[in-house]
This record gives C-alpha cells, sequence and structure tokens, in this order.
C-alpha cells in the first residue's frame, strides 16, 4: 500500500543523453548524427491526486522527460539514448514493464481507428487492457461507462470518431488510457491546437479525475493559458534540459502532521520568485511569466548572452535552495476535507490494484473483432474500406465479363484464351495489393502505438490483421470465379471450386507480399510499387501466358518451380483448354490461307496439298498440345488439385514467413515514422 505520504513519482539527479539534431534517416540508424546531453540533473516528485504541468519553450527537453519516465529511452526504440539517476513508483524502482503495467501514456499523436465509435473505441481498448478477471461486475463495461461520464463522452457515444469535434477527441484520447486506470498519467500537449473552452474543458477534467482516483498526471505545455492555472498542483519550468522550478503553484500543507513545518504554506511558485527578486506582476499569468523568464532571447547577440547567464544564475539558485518546494504538497489537505473546489469531501481513495492482463487469445479476439466493425459499420469510412476488400476484384472481372462475354466462335482462339488467364491472374495480384495499400496503414500506425505500449507483439497483429481479412477475401473470391466461370464457358461446380482457390490463393499471396514491403517501407506507393513489381516477375516468368515455359533457359526454366503462378497458370490454362476442349473450334485458323476469290474445290492441284497439310496440322492441335507445347508434357498431364494444393501452401507458406518477419526488430528511427 502506498502511503500519502510518499511520491507516487519520484525523479532524483537525472541526466539523459540522447540525438541533439535533426539527420537523415540513414545518419540515424548509423548513429551518425550529434548527441548531447538533454535532461540535466532533474529531481521532482508528485504526490497522489496533483496535476504538474512540465513547462519550457521548444526545445527545453520536456517530451524528452515524459520519454525518461515512461522508460521508452530504454532498448529498442531509443537504443541510443542513456539515462542515469533514480525514477520511483511508489517507493519502487520505475521499470519499463511497471509502467506498463500501473502507468499510461498519451503522446502528442494518437490515431484512431476511423470507423469505430467513441464506445466502440473505449470498450476495445478495455479489451486490450483488462484481463478476464474484471470481465464481469465491475470490469469492463463499468470502467468504459465510468470513464464516459467522467470526460462527458457520453452523449456522444455512439457517433464516430470522424464526426467528434477536437476537443471531443482529445478526451477520447485521454480516455482510451484511463480505463486501465492508471496510477500515473503522462500527458504530451493535452491541449494543443484546442480553443479555449476545449483546453479548459481538458485540464478541468484531468484534475478532477485526479483529484477523485488519486491519480498523478503530468502534463507538458508550451503557451499556458491563465484560466487553467487553478487546475494545475504543482509545475517544473524546463529550459534547455534544466531545471529553474519545482515545486506547488500554490500553498500548501499537510493536516494533522505533528511535525508540519508552519512555513510549508510559503512554499510555491510565487513566494519563490518573489524571494529570489522575479515578483509576478499584477494582472500577469504566472504561468507565462516565468515561462518567458526561463526562455532564451534569442533577438541579439547581446541579449542572448544576458538572458542565458540570467537562467544559468536562476538553474543554480534552485539547486541551492530548492529543496523545500519540490517536496512540498501541491493541495491543502484540510481544503479536500471541507469540500474543496473540485467538490470532494474527503482525500483520495487507497490505490486499487492493477488489471489484471489479458491473455494473448482476447487480446486476439479483441484485435480481429476491431478490424471488423471498424469495416462493417455502415459509415462512409467502412463503405470505403468494404468496397475495397468485397468489391474491387469482382468489379475487375465484370468489366471482363463484357469485353470477353460476346466473342463469337471464330474470336475463340488459344491467344485470346491464353490473354483471359492471363487477365484472371494479373487481376487477383494487382487488385489484392491496391486493396492492402489503401486500407492497412491505418492499422499499422495504431499497430506501432499500442506496440509501444506493451499490449501485443508483431506476430499477433499480423495474425489478427490476416484473420480478419480473410471473410472479405472470401467473399471476394468466390463473386469473381463465379464471374470467371461465366465469361470462361465452364459449366461444373468442380471447375468453379478450382477457380476459386486458385483466385483465393493468389489473392493471399499478394496481401501477404504487400504487408512484407510495407513492414520495412513507410510510404505506400513505394510499397506498392515493389509488390508490383515482384509480382509482375512472377508472371512473366512463372505464369506461361506470357512466355512459353520451355523456351526458358533451363536454370531459369526450374526456378520458375518456385513460384506460384506456374501452378495457378497451369490450373488455369488446363482448365480451359483441356476440360472444355470444344471451346475453341479446330480449324478456324484454314480460311486465312485460301488465296481470295477462288474455293477450295476449283483451284489447282498444285494448290490444294499445302492448304490439305494446314488443315490436317490445324485440327490436330487441340487444348493438350497447347499446354504441352507452353508448360511441358509433365505441367500439361499434372492434376488439378495438385496444382491446387501447391498455390495453397504458397499461399500458406508466404503468410507464415510475413509473420516471421514482424518479429524481427526494427530500427527505432523506421519505427517513429511509422507511428506518425
Amino acid at each position: 500500500m502506498i502511503s500519502r505520504d510518499t511520491p507516487i513519482l519520484e525523479l532524483n539527479n537525472v541526466f539523459h543523453s540522447g540525438q541533439v539534431e535533426s539527420g537523415t534517416w540513414l545518419q540515424r540508424i548509423m548513429g551518425s548524427v550529434k548527441t548531447g546531453l538533454i535532461l540535466k540533473d532533474i529531481s521532482l516528485e508528485i504526490h497522489r491526486g496533483e496535476v504538474l504541468a512540465i513547462l519550457g519553450s521548444k526545445g527545453s527537453g520536456k517530451r524528452a522527460l515524459l520519454d525518461v519516465i515512461s522508460r521508452r529511452t530504454e532498448g529498442g526504440d531509443m537504443s541510443e539514448a542513456t539515462t542515469r539517476g533514480q525514477i520511483h513508483l511508489g517507493g519502487s524502482v520505475l521499470t519499463r514493464k511497471l509502467f506498463q503495467e500501473r502507468c499510461a501514456y498519451v503522446t502528442r499523436r494518437c490515431d484512431l481507428l476511423p470507423g469505430l465509435n467513441v464506445r466502440q473505441t473505449l470498450e476495445y481498448a478495455a479489451s486490450l487492457t483488462i484481463g478476464s478477471k474484471e470481465a464481469s461486475g465491475q470490469g469492463r463495461s463499468s470502467r468504459v461507462r465510468q470513464v464516459m461520464a467522467d470526460l462527458a463522452l457520453t452523449q456522444s457515444a455512439n457517433r464516430s470518431v470522424n464526426d467528434i469535434t477536437r476537443c471531443e477527441r482529445r478526451r477520447l484520447e485521454i480516455g482510451v488510457q484511463l480505463v486501465k486506470d492508471p496510477v500515473l498519467l503522462l500527458l504530451d500537449e493535452p491541449t494543443r491546437d484546442l480553443d479555449p473552452l476545449g483546453a479548459y474543458l481538458v485540464s478541468s477534467m484531468v484534475s478532477a479525475d485526479a483529484r477523485r482516483n488519486g491519480r498523478a498526471v503530468a502534463l507538458t505545455a508550451e503557451t499556458p493559458r491563465s484560466d487553467v492555472f487553478p487546475f494545475l498542483h504543482r509545475v517544473a519550468l524546463l529550459c534547455l534540459g534544466d531545471l529553474l522550478y519545482a515545486g506547488p503553484v500554490s500553498s500548501a500543507t499537510i493536516s494533522g502532521s505533528p511535525n508540519a513545518d508552519s512555513q510549508m504554506r510559503r512554499h510555491h511558485l510565487l513566494t519563490y520568485f518573489a524571494d529570489i527578486g522575479f515578483p509576478c506582476p499584477r494582472m500577469e499569468n504566472p504561468l507565462m511569466y516565468y515561462l518567458c523568464l526561463s526562455t532564451v532571447d534569442r533577438r541579439s547577440r547581446e541579449r542572448f548572452l544576458e538572458s542565458n547567464h540570467q537562467i544559468a544564475a536562476l538553474v543554480d539558485k534552485f539547486k541551492a535552495e530548492g529543496a523545500p518546494y519540490r517536496k512540498a504538497f501541491g493541495f491543502d489537505t484540510d481544503e479536500t476535507l471541507a469540500g474543496g473546489p473540485m467538490g470532494m469531501g474527503v482525500p483520495p481513495p487507497p490505490l486499487p490494484p492493477p488489471f489484471s492482463q489479458p491473455g494473448t487469445v482476447r487480446v486476439a479476439k479483441a484485435l480481429v473483432s476491431r478490424q471488423i466493425s471498424s469495416i462493417l459499420n455502415f459509415r462512409l469510412s467502412g463503405l470505403g474500406q468494404l468496397c475495397l476488400r468485397v468489391l474491387s476484384l469482382p468489379l475487375f472481372f465484370l468489366l471482363l465479363w463484357l469485353f470477353y462475354s460476346g466473342r463469337e466462335a471464330y474470336q475463340r482462339t488459344y491467344v485470346s484464351t491464353n490473354g483471359l488467364i492471363f487477365n484472371f491472374l494479373a487481376g487477383c495480384y494487382f487488385i489484392s495489393i491496391f486493396s492492402t495499400v489503401c486500407t492497412f496503414p491505418v492499422y499499422r500506425t495504431r499497430y506501432f502505438q499500442e506496440c509501444q505500449e506493451g499490449l501485443y507483439g508483431g506476430w499477433l497483429f499480423h495474425l489478427a490483421y490476416s484473420v480478419g481479412s480473410l471473410p472479405f477475401t472470401i467473399v471476394a473470391t468466390l463473386a469473381s470465379s463465379r464471374i470467371a466461370v461465366e465469361v470462361s464457358g465452364l459449366t461444373s461446380y468442380e471447375s468453379w471450386l478450382y477457380l476459386w482457390g486458385i483466385f483465393f490463393a493468389c489473392h493471399v499471396v499478394a496481401e501477404q507480399q504487400t504487408l512484407a514491403f510495407m513492414r520495412v517501407q513507410h510510404c505506400s506507393l513505394s510499397a506498392a510499387s515493389n509488390s508490383l513489381l515482384t509480382s509482375s516477375i512472377y508472371l512473366i516468368l512463372g505464369s506461361g501466358t506470357l512466355r512459353s515455359l520451355k523456351a526458358l533457359p533451363e536454370w531459369l526454366f526450374y526456378l520458375t518451380y518456385a513460384t506460384q503462378p506456374r501452378y495457378a497458370g497451369s490450373l488455369l490454362a488446363g482448365q480451359l483448354f483441356s476440360v472444355n476442349p470444344h471451346a475453341i473450334p479446330n480449324c478456324t485458323a484454314v480460311p486465312p490461307l485460301l488465296p481470295p476469290g477462288p474455293t477450295y474445290s476449283n483451284i489447282g492441284v498444285s494448290q490444294r496439298e499445302p492448304i490439305h497439310q494446314a488443315l490436317v496440322i490445324s485440327c490436330g492441335y487441340d487444348g493438350l498440345s497447347y499446354l504441352t507445347e507452353r508448360y511441358g508434357d509433365s505441367v500439361a498431364a499434372s492434376p488439378p488439385s495438385f496444382d491446387l494444393g501447391i498455390s495453397m501452401a504458397f499461399a500458406a507458406g508466404v503468410t507464415v514467413f510475413v509473420g516471421i518477419l514482424f518479429l524481427l526488430p526494427l530500427p527505432a528511427v523506421v519505427k517513429s515514422k511509422f507511428r506518425e
């Protein structure tokens, strides 16, 4: 049990070094950018129910301080950074695992899935953070309702996240982290880009939640407004990594403590700076006034030197005399017991035990359900995804039906049927690539943000995404294969099954191949281009539609056995040429050989022989002969079930390979790009 006198968060002599200038992605990967001290000897603490505002101009180290507290500077994300000092949470050393279990961090950029409404967003956030032990009673549902009530989101519960105001979205982003009831909440610029009323609402609700639930809150701000001053209990002023002040913004003491110092009420922001010769003028915003005091003036060389010297003196002054202010309480217990400004008649309750973590199966189920719900929501964003996943491929096959359905008998040649097979394969590959690059990025961004919170790993995300996409792929390929059966003139249900299996396998291979490129490439256009190029090479070399496999060099011929289009093209050609041999008349090539004018009966004997030979050759050339010429004897004689089985095996193998790829770590600079 954490006592009231024990700070929730305590930092002692924390130093942090890392990248101090921007560079190219290659320089950051190679570690050749300039590094230096970002935070210098930071000591501060936050008690239960307090809100700490970390103030500073751009580049002062506010976000770096939050990253150090959240332990994101450890390990993979910022491996080039080093941190020294002591950080404790409730008396225990704050590790990355402990922070992920008991604390929460709302970053400046927090992407939400566009197809979900407010209630669904919070419910799925609870499913990913609260285990089955709290699933009933006072578990996830009650927690979601309470968070919506605390953040005034109940009236917007059924509205899409795309239709809510900016202030409501910011409160929803905070609510996503509050559903797990953290002991410590970090907020990076929570009032950024909000209007005055929105900033006031967010600040007041965060402060009320902290006092009501005994939660410690630390937030950053560059331009704090005067109307949020009453909702802050502590403030930390930073300038270029140095601490100018850390302590209460108003007077406070501990009621009933026999050792309470009578001068503790004087230990706050205004009295400190007044005592050292910098009183805040009347009718001035104290936060902005002292923030300007702690900002380097760069308008001229003289002002730069003067302000830099003044800030250095203020830093040294606080190191020498700031300990009593740093340890003072940010609110008065007497005021709280008497019914203080937030209407709290009792002190904050004891800290609740942490929620149990959900199991892997439950997390996977939540991810799949969230993905399907974001698509099947009958809103504009969901309908767009649904059309791309389900309707784009059948629409392409309908276009093929318009071109090929009206063919006459003389147009049903080997060349036209071979082109139809190529269009079948190319459509499955290219439409799958197009739909994947259009729908996957939003899930990828959310994955990298939630992965940083420790909710799940890459392989689980890939598995859930693949399973969630499976129903839409089945529906799209079933409809497309039915259209393909009508276009090709096939009649049996067995042929429909074979075509559906091939289309499904090709669609999955192209989708997983595109996911592999998008795993390492942030630009969707670049990933699509690379996937299209790879698929084009497969189709040219392995399908047998653009070039005969027997005409390839021997080494390239055997290499085609490692491509999925070889088996897909073999099955489709076998169905369209061998299963229905009467679709192509055997003697359509003879009439063009006749000379103009005379018929076969009245031409000379010397002219009849070559025409007769051509007639014999043409009538003896059937679909099996064509397959043998394009693929060779072994492939032409292979059963359709074999080609279908190999194609399905390719789809499963590529899926497993991409899942392994999601297990491999990425450089920190690449992951930060994906989170943006």
